[in-house]
């Protein structure tokens, strides 16, 4: 997932999503769009101390034990401030608003424990067409001194913005046919998701999106009530399956549909293994999540 041809913009502290978040809706009109290019920059921030109370909070909101390693979707939380960061530069193609986070990839190569000291990195690559319009990755490394223990690589969905003169395909991460066509198998777990699920999760994640947070805001882009967060879908399916992840092991989650805020669903197994898992509704007849684990690496 490396890259040696971009410049490293090094440091000092971690970025502020709300102040990023706001400098990315007030730069994002008449930006180029899949007309522009990514940028050629990777951020890097290096001596990172892990905050041991909002871990816990963070372990606490999607179901998962306080343990002296931490949860790879922790490890995202962790990059996500640099995602974002790097998003709302005016050198980034697409405004913020509008962009729809369709999968996510992460490979643990080792645990990595709370007391270690990290060295996170982001950047963008891989704009592609896609039938409804463009994907862009954003890629996150985490490094324990040399030591690459943690890649994540997270798809966006840009709709209706195709680069010029490309054929739109649609990309392997989007549905999860495969998962849908097997049925809604079976039931391992049952969650009731409250009403303010999304801004308990903003909370410990520091993703604050207005979609998340409340029906008003939520309304504002279009969902008739708050829909939980992808990531908190993602979070609370792999902590159900902690026990049985090998020491190194990838990951893959699709985002299909968003959940509803407040709702009840169920997380499903299609076999023995854990690479057929989703979350569905009750009946299991909608799919919000497929995600399947390949270990070890």
């Amino acid at each position: 997932m490396s890259r040696v041809d971009v410049d490293v913009e090094l440091l000092d502290r971690t970025p502020r999503v709300a102040t990023s978040f706001a400098t990315g809706v007030a730069t994002g009109p008449g930006r180029p769009g899949a007309r522009g290019e990514l940028p050629a920059r990777r951020l890097v921030l290096p001596g990172v101390r892990q905050d041991l109370p909002r871990l816990a909070g963070f372990c606490e909101v999607t179901g998962g034990l306080l343990a002296d390693t931490v949860p790879a979707t922790w490890l995202h939380v962790l990059t996500f401030p640099l995602q974002v960061r790097l998003m709302s530069a005016r050198d980034f193609p697409f405004p913020m608003l509008g962009m729809v986070h369709v999968g996510n990839r992460m490979r643990v190569h080792r645990p990595v424990r709370v007391s270690e000291e990290l060295t996170l990195s982001t950047w963008a690559e891989l704009l592609a067409p896609h039938r409804k319009g463009s994907t862009v990755d954003l890629v996150g490394e985490v490094r324990v001194a040399d030591e690459l223990v943690w890649e994540g690589r997270s798809t966006y969905l840009v709709r209706g913005d195709t680069p010029p003169g490309a054929t739109a395909e649609e990309v392997p991460t989007e549905v999860g046919a495969a998962a849908r066509a097997a049925g809604p198998g079976r039931q391992v777990a049952l969650w009731r998701l409250p009403a303010d699920l999304g801004r308990s999760y903003a909370r410990v994640a520091g993703d604050a999106n207005p979609i998340h947070l409340s029906k008003l805001s939520a309304k504002a882009f279009g969902f008739p009530r708050a829909i939980a967060h992808g990531m908190w879908t993602h979070a609370r399916a792999l902590a159900a399956v902690q026990p049985r992840l090998p020491q190194r092991y990838a990951v893959s989650a699709t985002f299909v549909k968003p959940i509803l805020l407040p709702s009840t669903v169920v997380l499903r197994t299609g076999g023995p293994g854990l690479d057929d898992l989703s979350v569905t509704d009750r009946e299991g007849s909608r799919m919000h999540l497929s995600m399947q684990v390949d270990g070890p690496l």
